[in-house]
């Protein structure tokens, strides 16, 4: 239509020139795009004019030229984006227009006008003048206009030269580059002078600066010129396959995080298989190539390959799984079986495999790392350099992602995870497959690898796994050693104890088999060892004898190298100033320091014989050190006298720790221990060795002490100075006392008030890492001083517990410092003390409680040592309490909240990390003694709750301490439970309510056989109560289980019982199938009541009423408790009960008969199966097993809170009785599987397709590519979009102006999109920007035109549409409207879809050629209006596609 009215006005109008020029002034977006309808058909009818002179056509030319350097391009510069809406879209509109109308005007000029246009354009590029902005893009714009016309081979380097640089540049001319990309060199690329340096440019051999531009704007422009790089017919220009480089940048294109660039890719790679059937190219080893003789084979492997990845776009696990074999097949068809080499370049399979790996799906991507690794593993593919790279590369990156280690559905707990599993088989078999020279290299790289970033615990665990694993081969040198210890000090940085410890312990016996540690610490060619090689050999000795035992080492072959080293300690004990020749290498005699102990803790163990001569050494060290203090010197000590009294008190430390630790030696009989005790009691604590003011000329000594620091050598004094203190403390305490009235200026309180007050300072001037011995001499101080000085013992519990807290994300020296702290505050004697004044000491250590309950959430481990020693110190006092021995366990009831807390306590993981990080704690554990970690650690967030609870089990009911603590227990826990509903009414399965709630009945139900009479009567109704709640399944059964166990041992209590059916049914409706599930165990409850008969009369009248309820659920409990009481009544031949004989007896027979295959006889089953009814026992099964892991696991609780019985076995700090027999579960209950009574899906079909090897067939998106081109550019040309996008002709036209749902309107243009509608109509072109609308349309807005036609412009479009040629075609149901079955579609068909609720108004029907409507068989009396367009859309398409089939 717009081209008959361009020719009716320029037959009308006479002159063109002058017609041009009045279009022209003033320029809108209306007339703008009537002069481009102008001189397209000006410069269609150019050459075709008979009878026009020439001088007309060269008017013509200069109007053009007037039109093109005048109007179009000064109006092009002022750019498309400078306002926003409406002037927005005008401006866009006019640019399109001027686009094409510039384009004409150079049809029209030729090569003159090009030339002109090229020469300022480029002085714009050039010069900079664009500044990345809208002049940068209106030259480009420009250039692209005159790039076809183009003759100067200068003019034609310099254009080139201007696009690829824009496409270079990675600065803000992000606009001008796509359009340099998608325009101007497709545009170069039709000019034969260009085409050779475009291509060049583009693949990065050529052009300015040489470097390829990005990947994106590459393929965009590869895009676009693949009819002449990859014609169908004889290629004019260079062949785009048979260049590697091209080859490359499509890879790198299919493995892209952009959606359109990897859509680009794929496109070019269709193309060039679609243009190899046609013609072959040679069978060399390269990226591409193609044979006649393999044509099928090579169609199956690329149609196959683009398959898998096409599908891999929908990210959608259910449809890509099934595809997934059929990379087995690509395996396949790429080698060859006879010469074992690859036919098709590995780099395609990893191009699959990096897509998979980078999906933002995790299942996706776990998904593909397992198949790589398996098919390697099965495959044994041959050896590719390529391989190497993608695994230390992609495939480590991905390894990376914590939750890929999960464990599947079907796997039990402990099991290890299938990607921990394949990752070990494949790197064992890959580098056996490895050629010798490569696989040192190979390993190296994989562990710098583990260095390069931060690597979570789950990751580095199951690598360094997967290393330990590999069958041992001595490939790596200094550097793999180096590299293994760089990640040793990245497994430093996660909390989770067990698996850093199992993980370094891999990466240690990774260095044992992997490197030839031997020939690395004692090489043949020294002379001598260094130091390095000295301390190495030390520490090996060190770790000999602290195995105490359990090595294979020969311990004569040791006795005898260990003899030379002993008499050069001999000489050092008989002459102390020995010492001299080396004093100022601190490191040196650290290291004789260091052996003393050890090598008296072999000698014990191993003779004797040399005991006399140990003794002699000792004495002669002590004296000689304390002989090195009493020697003062009155001037300035020099720096070799500083560093001697720092070696002296370690000396005389090493001496007071020998003394400590092997008191069978008797070494406290010696003459020199009595000096060395006065000594210390009378030595100045916190006493620093001062820097010497001058320094020895070029002397040695300040070249060794400056290793250390002079500040790190004052501290290591000061603290020596404490640990000789705490031994004098703790070994002699009645010291002070014997001597206090002779020797001792200061009463015994005074001087340890004093002690104290040093301990305080020093412990503001030690590093954190040295207070250890000041907390062991604090526990020795602080409880004498409480009573007296109870401010100064505050200040040490603050000041202890800051320097705890500052310690807290250290690894090294926490724990040991904590256990001091946890020794110091919770000593028995400092509880008693404080809890008798009820002071502030005693409120300071219940804050300290607290702080560290708070701190034990965020560092596993933290509670454990407290609940420890606290449990142990209450139930098992040790002699060491004294005084405090009679009274320890008053100290459980006075801090009894840590108890409390200890029954409640448990780590809660965010969502997505408690079930993998419990998952893989419960492996780690499942390795046992194969894992030394095992152990080492003993951090489990289980063994508080198991600490606490076998603490409870010891209690005796007896004993009337342990009775009043159990009761105020039992107390505190009903409280807290009750606090917990009321902060939340209804909570979520494992949620953290729901866990508390747990813990809290799982105590009570341990506690309950201990409660006597009495005070259960009291608490029983706080049990009914909790029974009332909107309990979880396994809380639920818990409060069940102790009101059958209540009552079955105390009768008496079932008034109580019974007044909870007597509540208003409003409180009863979500809480009283809880007590009918207690009367299914009636049998239990009345073992020891004597008359029974009047008890079962009142349980069945209770009953029958509840069996009538509206609610089916409770119908069903109450059906279950009459079945199990009517039994009962039936055994004891119950003759009151004889009228209703046949009303229970019917209806019991009617629901057991029920017909069909209905819910309700389903439901009747599961209940009657469900394991609390079927096969729990309450008495019979009341263990610690069942309690703790059996019923949690019955009752559908999260994995991580079931404690198996093992974890009581193995956590020895708390021994059971022998004679404790609450154990075991049954095996009968043990073997059981979680009911489907809670019908939720365990997931155990889940893998069930996982054994498939091939599909027959596997969902496929169609994406037509023969016909269209990928997106050049979403801002393309309008009107000549659906031609660049490939659309078919198609003449259909949707008119959706009536319809105002957005989501509507996005399904139908999608479907129009989908079936290749010409345009949508829609009232306002608003509705694009819904999210509704965009939700449904999936982007088909960006591929198909769409026209705004509002409903009141509805008559007239639709006569502009007839007058077109056009049918307009209603929808909907009319006297005289055509069944759709019947009806014909013209080509030029206009649907017009009426609105949602009224359908077409009356006003419109009368302009409709003819009204269509669907066929139907309900009774409903339309389809929504989404739908009746679709299939209108699909009829005529597939009347269409019948038309073209049939031949003409």
């Amino acid at each position: 239509m717009e081209v008959v009215l361009a020719d009716a006005l320029l037959a009308r109008g006479g002159d063109p020139c002058a017609l041009l020029r009045a279009v022209c002034a003033p320029l809108s977006a209306e007339r703008a795009e009537a002069l481009r309808l102008l001189l397209q058909r000006l410069a269609a009818g150019e050459g075709q004019g008979e009878g026009e002179g020439q001088a007309a056509g060269e008017a013509l030319r200069r109007a053009a030229w007037e039109v093109a350097l005048e109007r179009c391009r000064p109006l092009l510069r002022l750019g498309e984006g400078a306002a926003g809406g409406a002037a927005c879209a005008e401006r866009l509109r006019l640019g399109r227009a001027l686009r094409g109308a510039l384009r004409h005007c150079v049809q029209l000029c030729g090569a003159p006008l090009a030339a002109r246009l090229a020469r300022d354009a480029l002085a714009e590029l050039e010069g900079g003048g664009g500044g990345g902005g809208a002049g940068a893009e209106a030259a480009v714009e420009a250039l692209a206009a005159a790039a076809p016309r183009l003759e100067e081979p200068a003019l034609v380097a310099r254009s080139v030269a201007a696009a690829l640089a824009l496409l270079r540049d990675d600065g803000e001319a992000e606009a001008a580059a796509a359009l340099a990309a998608g325009r101007l060199l497709p545009a170069l690329g039709g000019n034969g002078e260009a085409l050779g340096r475009v291509w060049e440019g583009l693949l990065g051999a050529g052009g300015a600066g040489g470097e390829p531009p990005r990947v994106g704007r590459a393929l965009l422009a590869l895009s676009a010129l693949c009819d002449a790089l990859l014609p169908r017919g004889a290629a004019a220009g260079p062949d785009a396959r048979l260049c590697p480089r091209f080859w490359r940048l499509v890879q790198q294109g299919l493995a892209q995080g952009d959606g359109l660039c990897r859509r680009r890719a794929r496109y070019l790679l269709k193309r060039a298989r679609g243009v190899s059937e046609l013609s072959a190219l040679p069978a060399e080893p390269s990226l591409f190539w193609w044979s006649a003789e393999e044509n099928e084979a090579l169609l199956r492997f690329w149609e196959t390959y683009i398959l898998v990845l096409e599908t891999l776009e929908g990210n959608q696990i259910h449809v890509i799984k099934p595809v997934l074999p059929k990379l087995n097949s690509l395996y396949e068809h790429a080698i060859s079986g006879e010469k074992g080499c690859w036919l098709f370049h590995p780099s395609w399979h990893m191009c699959i495999y990096k897509r998979m790996f980078e999906s933002e799906n995790k299942t996706l991507t776990k998904e593909g790392i397992l198949h790589f690794l398996e098919l390697y593993e099965t495959k044994h593919l041959p050896s590719s350099l390529g391989f190497s790279e993608f695994v230390i590369g992609p495939l480590m990156d991905a390894l990376s992602e914590s939750s890929l280690y999960s464990r599947t559905p079907g796997q039990s707990v402990g099991a290890c995870p299938p990607l921990g599993m394949r990752l070990q088989n494949f790197l064992a078999t890959y580098l056996m497959l490895l050629p010798e020279e490569e696989k040192g290299s190979f390993l190296l790289k994989f562990i710098q690898k583990m260095t390069s970033r931060h690597w979570c615990a789950v990751p580095i665990l199951f690598l360094s796994m997967a290393l330990a694993c590999i069958p041992a081969c001595k490939v790596l040198g200094t550097d793999g050693l180096q590299a293994l210890r760089d990640v040793l000090q990245c497994t430093m940085i996660t909390h989770q104890i067990l698996l850093r410890g199992a993980a370094q312990c891999y990466l240690l016996q990774t260095a044992m088999h992997l490197t030839d540690v031997v020939s690395f610490f004692l090489p043949v060619d020294r002379k001598g060892p260094t130091l390095v090689q000295s301390k190495l050999v030390a520490t090996m000795i060190l770790l000999a004898a602290d195995v105490d035992g359990k090595s294979n080492i020969e311990w004569i072959e040791l006795e005898a190298f260990l003899n030379p080293l002993l008499d050069v300690l001999m000489k050092l004990g008989s002459n102390f100033f020995f010492f001299s020749q080396f004093v100022g290498d601190l490191d040196r005699c650290d290291l004789y320091v260091a052996l003393i102990p050890e090598i008296v803790n072999l000698c014990s163990q191993v003779s004797w014989k040399k005991l006399p001569t140990i003794k002699n050494f000792i004495l002669s060290l002590t004296n000689a050190s304390i002989r090195n203090f009493q020697e003062t010197n009155c001037k300035e000590p020099t720096l070799k006298e500083q560093i001697r009294k720092v070696i002296s008190m370690a000396s005389l430390t090493v001496v007071c720790e020998i003394m400590d630790r092997k008191p069978e030696a008797h070494l406290e009989a010696l003459p020199s221990v009595d000096a060395l005790k006065r000594f210390i009691l009378f030595f100045q604590f916190n006493e620093v060795v001062k820097k010497p003011s001058y320094i020895e000329e070029k002397s040695s000594l300040c070249e060794e002490t400056s290793s250390q620091g002079w500040g790190k050598i004052v501290a290591r004094y000061v603290r020596d100075q404490w640990i000789c203190l705490h031994f004098v403390l703790n070994k002699f305490l009645m010291l002070a006392q014997e001597e206090e009235a002779s020797e001792l200026p200061l009463s015994t309180i005074e001087r340890s008030r004093k002690i104290l007050q040093s301990a305080l300072e020093a412990l503001t001037i030690l590093p954190s890492d040295q207070v250890l011995p000041v907390f062991n001499c604090m526990k020795v101080l602080v409880p004498k001083l409480l009573n007296s000085s109870e401010s100064l013992c505050i200040e040490a519990f603050d000041l202890a517990w800051k320097i705890i807290s500052s310690l807290s994300n250290t690894q090294l020296i926490f724990w040991s410092n904590l256990k001091a702290f946890v020794q110091f505050i919770f000593d028995t004697e400092v509880l008693a003390v404080a809890a008798s004044a009820k002071g502030q000491a005693y409120a300071k250590i219940k804050e300290i409680i607290f702080k560290l309950i708070d701190l034990s959430t965020a560092k596993t481990g933290v509670f454990n040592v407290v609940i420890s020693h606290c449990c142990q110190s209450w139930i098992f006092p040790t002699i060491d309490d004294r005084s405090a021995l009679t009274n320890a366990f008053l100290n459980a009831g006075n801090y009894c909240e840590l108890i409390t807390e200890a029954c409640v306590f448990g780590t809660v993981f965010r969502r997505d990390q408690r079930r993998l990080i419990q998952d893989v704690h419960a492996f780690v554990e499942s390795l046992g003694e194969k894992c030394a970690a095992n152990v080492v650690t003993e951090r489990d967030d289980h063994y508080v709750r198991v600490c606490a609870i076998k603490f409870l089990c010891l209690l005796d009911g007896s004993n009337m301490l342990h009775k009043m603590f159990m009761e105020d227990i039992v107390s505190k826990l009903l409280d807290k439970d009750e606090q917990v509903s009321r902060s939340k009414t209804r909570y979520y399965a494992n949620s953290l309510q729901h866990r508390i709630k747990n813990r809290i009945w799982q105590t009570l139900l341990v506690l309950l056989p201990k409660l006597d009479q009495n005070f259960l009567c009291g608490t029983l109704d706080k049990v009914f109560q909790a029974g009332f709640g909107n309990n979880q399944a396994s809380v639920k059964y818990f409060i069940e289980w102790i009101v059958i166990l209540s009552l079955h041992k105390y009768p008496q209590f079932l008034s109580k019982f019974w007044d909870c059916f007597c509540y208003d049914e409003e409180k009863l409706k979500t809480s009283i199938c809880t007590f009918l599930s207690v009367l299914s165990h009636f049998d239990i409850i009345l073992q020891n009541t004597s008359e029974k008969k009047p008890v079962l009369k009142k349980a069945l009248i209770v009953v029958l009423q509840w069996c009538f309820n509206h609610n089916f659920s409770v119908r069903l409990y109450a059906l279950v408790a009459l079945k199990k009481i009517w039994g009962m009544c039936r055994m004891l031949h119950v003759e009151e009960f004889e009228a209703l004989t046949p009303v229970i007896e019917s209806s019991l027979q009617q629901v057991e008969n029920m017909h069909g295959t209905g819910n309700a006889r389903r439901n009747w089953q599961r209940i009657q199966d469900h394991f609390f009814f079927a096969t729990f026992h309450p008495l019979e099964d009341y263990s610690l097993e069942t309690i703790f892991y059996t019923l949690p696991r019955l009752s559908e609780v999260a994995e991580d809170e079931w404690i198996s019985l093992c974890k009581f076995d193995r956590f020895t700090d708390i021994p059971l009785p022998p004679t404790f027999q609450w154990y075991q579960s049954r095996t009968e209950l043990l073997d059981l599987k979680p009911s489907d009574w809670s019908q939720q899906d365990m997931g155990s079909n889940s893998v069930e397709t996982d054994g498939q090897t091939e599909w027959t067939d596997v969902q496929k998106k169609i994406i037509p590519w023969k016909n269209s081109t990928p997106s050049l550019d979403l801002e393309m040309v309008f009107q000549d979009r659906a031609t660049k996008l490939g659309k078919s002709n198609s003449r259909l036209i949707v008119v959706a102006s009536l319809i105002d749902k957005p989501t509507n309107l996005g399904g139908l243009c999608r479907t129009s999109e989908i079936f290749g509608a010409s345009a949508l109509v829609v009232g306002s072109l608003h509705y694009v920007q819904d999210k509704q609308f965009q939700h449904l349309s999936v982007s088909a807005e960006q591929w198909l035109p769409l026209v705004e036609v509002k409903p009141s412009q509805l008559v007239d479009y639709l006569q502009q549409k007839k007058t077109e040629g056009y049918t307009i075609i209603g929808v909907e149901q009319t006297a005289k409207s055509f069944d759709l079955t019947e009806y014909c579609f013209p080509e030029k068909s206009l649907l017009l879809l009426g609105n949602e609720h009224e359908g077409i108004p009356a006003n419109l029907i009368h302009h409709l050629d003819v009204c269509v409507e669907i066929p139907q068989q309900g009774i409903i009396r339309s389809l929504n209006v989404h739908v009746s367009g679709a299939l209108l859309i699909w009829e005529y398409t597939s009347l269409s596609q019948m038309s073209c089939a049939v031949p003409h």
